[in-house]
């Protein structure tokens, strides 16, 4: 079955989300205190509060990172518009929504006119402190020397955005790029070009998301061939490939390739999950939160790979309820979608300046 392509950008964001979402719950427990609480599939449910399913920093700095990208658009400046758009998200982790107006000609996003993207949702602290000096970081440039996951976390949009699959090397590299901004090491980056190799494979083309992983690791090895520790990423993706093949239990087989806490290991667990339940929305998302390590985050990555390979139809109406912001989600998908269009161009003219 074909899959409408404007469906995988919306159910690659909406599927982050819903991974984010359900792992943000459980996020700091111990995976035994969740399968005591919860029952022996774990947490398969939104924890409602207020009346919403709440997401937490990594949709938000994905959404900016999308925000970017389309300002980028105007004339190839990506990095520098992500990085400004980082600000922003900044400004949003450290003053409240009314502070918004002292600043109003400043600001670049239209992402700031959100209330709830103003919340403190556990802010990663590379990711605050790396923006907080005021310089930008680079592959070449290094900022720090942090492989900490809130870098790949980010970027499935550069994924989505360009669709010229072509061009997939620069996809790749810009993908590297905006999580250097803030994780300078090696593997807080590397994971992030073979992150968006997958997402731009399986959202703009027919092949299959085993194809599209074992894609994504060789041509990461051919993009970082000096990196000192591509043969490490490699090896561990390699490893998430054949577990996914074998009758391990998921915690075993999370076990053995970490707890997501780095951002080598938040990919392999998120490809592990969706590659063992590649035809099951809901199946890869509870497996990919219900563990020791980082929930949030390795929910939201097997959300972007599934929702992105399987289209909105294969979401579960529970997980569409009550989901925050969702209707912002959806925009800005739609808008990635999009925004090349000739029908559309003064639409996106106007609301990113392009």
């Amino acid at each position: 079955m074909t899959i409408n392509t404007l469906s995988k950008y919306k159910a690659c964001l909406i599927g982050g989300a819903i991974g984010d979402a359900l792992g943000y719950t459980v996020e700091f427990m111990h995976e035994r205190n969740i399968f005591n609480e919860y029952g022996e599939n774990g947490i398969t449910e939104y924890e409602i509060i207020n009346g919403k399913a709440i997401i937490s920093d990594d949709t938000q700095m994905t959404l900016f990172t999308a925000n970017g990208l389309l300002l980028g658009a105007k004339d190839g400046s990506y990095i520098h518009s992500i990085y400004d758009c980082y600000k922003e998200w900044f400004i949003t982790q450290n003053c409240g929504y009314e502070t918004k107006s002292k600043c109003r000609d400043l600001l670049v996003s239209w992402l700031l006119d959100v209330p709830e993207l103003w919340s403190r949702r556990a802010p990663g602290f590379t990711c605050i402190n790396a923006i907080s000096l005021g310089k930008m970081g680079s592959v070449r440039n290094p900022i720090n020397d942090s492989k900490g996951c809130g870098g790949v976390i980010r970027v499935a949009p550069v994924g989505l955005f360009f669709k010229n699959t072509s061009i997939i090397s620069q996809t790749d590299m810009l993908a590297a790029e905006a999580s250097a901004i803030t994780h300078g090491h090696e593997l807080g980056y590397i994971p992030s070009a073979a992150f968006a190799h997958i997402i731009n494979l399986i959202s703009h083309s027919n092949i299959s998301l085993r194809d599209a992983v074992n894609d994504s690791i060789s041509h990461t090895e051919k993009l970082f061939k000096n990196a000192e520790h591509i043969r490490y990423f490699s090896k561990l993706m390699k490893k998430a490939v054949k577990l996914s093949e074998k009758k391990y239990s998921d915690l075993d087989a999370i076990h053995e390739l970490g707890e997501g806490w780095v951002a080598e290991e938040t990919l392999a667990i998120a490809v592990y999950c969706a590659l063992k339940y590649e035809n099951d929305f809901e199946k890869a998302i509870v497996t990919s939160v219900n563990h020791n390590g980082d929930s949030d985050s390795t929910g939201a990555v097997a959300g972007n790979i599934i929702g992105a390979y399987l289209g909105m139809d294969s979401i579960p109406q529970k997980f569409l309820d009550n989901l925050e912001i969702s209707g912002v989600i959806s925009e800005i998908a739609e808008d990635l979608y999009k925004y090349d269009l000739d029908e559309y161009q003064e639409e996106m003219k106007s609301k990113y300046k392009i």
